[in-house]
């Protein structure tokens, strides 16, 4: 967990520990899998699944604000190589003002 929570802080100040408690949980087994543990920011069938995954599933994003989300999120992470998908979810949450639906 402090790794995310590591992860986090070099994007946002405030980070909620129970939403990413809730992005975990979300996960689940996924996280042990280096590349599933991981956004491949440059690939769209990857940005698509976000967007009809955790956007729509968990945060109740219709598809065009789940994508403007997503977009904010990559500018957000652009100098990252390795987008860790637990700091990706939470700031696509924070963007997209539905960070209170994880915590």
């Amino acid at each position: 967990m402090e790794s995310y929570l590591t992860d986090l802080r070099k994007y946002t100040a405030n980070v909620n520990e129970n939403a990413v408690s809730s992005i975990v949980k979300y996960c689940g087994i996924a996280l042990r899998d280096p590349d599933a543990s991981l956004v491949a920011g440059t690939n769209r069938a990857e940005l698509v699944t976000v967007r009809d995954g955790f956007a729509a599933k968990k945060l109740g994003l219709a598809a065009e604000a789940a994508d403007a989300g997503i977009r904010s999120v990559l500018e957000t992470m652009k100098g990252a190589q390795r987008k860790q998908r637990v700091t990706f979810y939470y700031l696509l949450a924070e963007a997209t003002g539905t960070l209170d639906k994880l915590a």
